[in-house]
């Protein structure tokens, strides 16, 4: 298992390979906000994250994938993904999104 803090994942510019690009907008002390970017049949693999990150769908539409259930995230949607449980995005419409995470956040890909 790989394990990645999140700032030093994306350090300020975009993501690319078959996933979403994640770019960080800003960043203070203790939260940063990233912006994701995703065209449909994009997917961030399983992965967990050391803190919790809120999302705010801005355009779109995707598949988060938990342990035990699946949600949808659609434009206008919100949600808390919570720290250490398993989670993968799977984009259906192509999307975009904010997050708002801890900056001290590690990522630990499955």
């Amino acid at each position: 298992m790989e394990t990645f803090r999140k700032s030093t994942l994306i350090s300020g510019t975009t993501r690319t390979r078959k996933a979403p690009q994640l770019k960080i907008l800003d960043m203070g002390d203790s939260f940063q906000t990233l912006q994701m970017n995703g065209q449909a049949g994009m997917v961030i693999p399983f992965q967990r994250s050391t803190e919790e990150a809120a999302i705010a769908v801005l355009e779109g539409l995707a598949l988060l994938q938990l342990p035990d259930t699946d949600h949808f995230l659609k434009k206008g949607s919100t949600f808390i993904v919570p720290a250490g449980i398993p989670h993968s995005l799977n984009i259906i419409e192509d999307f975009k999104a904010i997050a708002v995470m801890n900056v001290d956040s590690e990522i630990q890909f499955q």
